[in-house]
């Protein structure tokens, strides 16, 4: 934009030549000839094109002197190249024409050029500059979006950490129960019960036996406390880490993109059908790798089984009522699998595509999210 303020700052300037040049149909031909030249020399994107422009333009101011009166127009685009010998030559046109004629338009056009030298220096320092800020700009820009990623990335870590460590704190807790308090209870229900045999006879009687109730109660709800402790701490995560390190067949591996909310019963029939998958490319198939993969989307959860087997096929086709065709242990282990998805409303497809792919979603909208723990 600078550039073209310039140009029609000089364009402007060159009219002043009319008070030494009469204004006739060749003055304005050179007028508007300067004026496409800066127009097409602004344009071009080619090298030759800007050239040719030039030598064109030199060209008629050879024929026509008029065409020389706009100069520092024309000087400010070829200086703007970098190419001085069409710019000398210029100068030599002008003076040589208008030298012994009108040395008043020599002078006028030589102010003119160096107005159009300096303009286009300050206007090359200026895009230098406005390169330079962007590009400046630019880096801080990818920066800034490196440094929220690795602090997006050190987040999601440090919840991570945060989720494990609890559920690693659940553990303990409820072992701790299980072998303190509940062995506790145990001896105490012992005793009771001897004391019972001992003197069940007596005024006792009936404490005992209400002791004894309270005691029982006091173990179930215990032991109802601690399997449910168990249960919320088991990592969806760790846990097929697990399973597809421990699988021997054949190399395995493990695509993981869930949140910390996954429901209880999903997880534990997620590691159920992992555990059955996995048994039946041991038994059944002839594959050389094997993958798992347990996504989140925004409306369901998602777990694919894959390996790239072809024995099997028979045992491994399901029937339209869901059961696999030609039965065995696999049919079975392929039922059960399907009735835990169709207890959640989800479904279940097996696919053979260059290996078998088992295909199960659950949608979210028929379990009540478990709520997410606090800062994560």
């Amino acid at each position: 934009m600078k550039g073209v303020t310039d140009q029609a700052v000089l364009w402007v300037y060159c009219f002043a030549a009319l008070f030494f040049v009469p204004a006739d149909g060749l003055f304005v031909a050179a007028a508007l000839g300067a004026l496409l030249y800066a127009c097409g020399n602004s344009l071009a994107r080619q090298e030759w094109r800007k050239r040719g422009f030039t030598l064109i333009y030199l060209i008629l101011s050879f024929i026509c002197p008029q065409f020389l009166l706009f100069t520092p127009l024309v000087l400010y685009g070829i200086l703007r190249e970098q190419r001085y010998v069409p710019a000398a030559a210029l100068g030599v046109l002008c003076i040589w024409r208008y030298g012994p004629v009108s040395p008043a338009v020599v002078c006028l056009t030589a102010v003119g050029s160096m107005v159009a030298g300096l303009l286009q220096y300050q206007t090359g320092r200026y895009l230098k500059l406005e390169e330079k800020f962007r590009k400046t700009r630019d880096d801080g820009a990818e920066k800034n979006l490196l440094l929220k990623e690795k602090n997006q990335s050190i987040l999601e870590k440090q919840d991570y950490e945060i989720y494990t460590a609890t559920l690693r704190e659940r553990n303990r807790i409820a072992r701790e129960i299980h072998d303190n308090v509940g062995h506790m209870l145990s001896r105490a229900i012992l005793m009771v019960g001897a004391m019972k045999a001992v003197h069940g006879d007596g005024k006792l009687s009936a404490s005992m036996e209400q002791l004894e109730e309270t005691l029982n109660a006091a173990m179930t709800s215990v032991r109802k406390s601690v399997h449910d402790i168990h249960d919320e701490s088991v990592n969806l995560k760790e846990t097929l880490e697990s399973l597809v390190k421990e699988f021997s067949f054949c190399p395995a591996r493990l695509e993981y993109d869930m949140g910390y909310d996954v429901p209880r019963e999903i997880r534990y029939s997620f590691i159920a059908i992992v555990k059955e998958a996995l048994h039946n490319i041991s038994e059944h198939s002839d594959a050389t790798q094997a993958g798992v993969i347990a996504r989140e989307h925004p409306g369901f959860y998602q777990l694919i089984i894959e390996d790239n087997g072809t024995a099997g096929a028979k045992s491994l086709r399901l029937t339209q009522d869901g059961l696999p065709e030609g039965g065995g242990s696999s049919g079975i282990g392929l039922k059960n699998m399907k009735d835990r998805v169709d207890s959640f409303g989800g479904n279940i497809e097996i696919r053979q595509v260059k290996g078998w792919r088992i295909y199960i979603t659950i949608p979210k909208r028929t379990h009540k999210e478990t709520p997410r723990m606090p800062g994560m």
